[in-house]
């Protein structure tokens, strides 16, 4: 499975993953306007065997092929990093 991701200008250390480059339609409005303007960063393989630096890659491919986007918060000040988005 291919992902392309995008980094908002509005939320630092904010990534989207997307299921189709450049397909923002799958993003909900309100979280599209909270986004603000994306920029494409890279485009990644998700194979199974895929490790992400602050991700979990099956969530990852879960997320896409469910809703076709993937949102990546700022990691926690505590250190624990969300994997559900």
């Amino acid at each position: 499975m291919q992902a392309f991701v995008y980094k908002s200008l509005r939320k630092a250390d904010t990534y989207v993953y997307l299921a189709a480059r450049d397909d923002f339609t799958r993003l909900p409005e309100p979280l599209r306007t909270q986004l603000g303007d994306l920029s494409f960063v890279l485009e990644v393989a998700l194979t199974p065997e895929r490790k992400l630096a602050r991700e979990d890659a099956e969530v990852v491919r879960g997320n896409l092929a469910a809703r076709g986007f993937h949102l990546q918060f700022p990691p926690r000040p505590d250190g624990d990093e969300r994997t559900d988005a």
